[in-house]
């Protein structure tokens, strides 16, 4: 049953990705509880006048679906369709080689919807901002460099993003 109010709903997307990212660690030499990131990706969305409850769970349960075993049937019962559309949009295909799945995100990444293109942006700046701040110890300069790379032309090759006070972020949001 989906919740009654646009914050609830909000609450239940943050209690949902931290149980299904329980036990997970981000990669950095810190090793903060991974629930951190998708926290910060939504955080950054609202730091930016993000207000769509949709775009911003979708960014809290954008890792949900790759990284643990929340399947998308869990996420539609739970969330709705309209969610469950943006978390695909964000998620790779972990069958993949991983070099393949780069190059897919940035091939993607012109195609995406607005919401979906938002939430990519905000991701890879949490990306190199942990990386900045607390790089996974076996990464040498030269990987941190490629990847520093590659976030910036997923980024790049996003459609343009509204400004969150202009045009919606969801077509069916008007």
């Amino acid at each position: 049953m989906l919740p009654s109010h646009p914050t609830t709903q909000l609450l239940e997307a943050i209690l949902f990705a931290e149980k299904a990212h329980r036990g997970q660690a981000r990669k950095g030499a810190e090793k903060q509880p991974y629930i951190s990131h998708p926290l910060e990706v939504m955080y950054l969305l609202w730091q930016h006048g993000v207000r769509d409850v949709v775009v911003l769970c979708a960014a809290v349960l954008h890792d949900t679906i790759e990284d643990t075993a929340v399947t998308p049937t869990d996420i539609e019962r739970q969330f709705g369709s309209e969610i469950l559309a943006l978390v695909l949009e964000l998620t790779d295909d972990k069958s993949l080689p991983k070099a393949e799945r780069k190059r897919l995100q940035v091939v993607h990444a012109p195609h995406k919807s607005a919401g979906a293109a938002a939430i990519k942006a905000a991701d890879k700046l949490c990306n190199l901002r942990d990386l900045r701040r607390t790089p996974p110890e076996d990464w040498t300069a030269e990987r941190r460099q490629e990847y520093t790379a590659w976030a910036a032309q997923v980024v790049a090759n996003l459609p343009p993003i509204p400004p969150a006070s202009k045009p919606p972020l969801r077509k069916s949001w008007q």
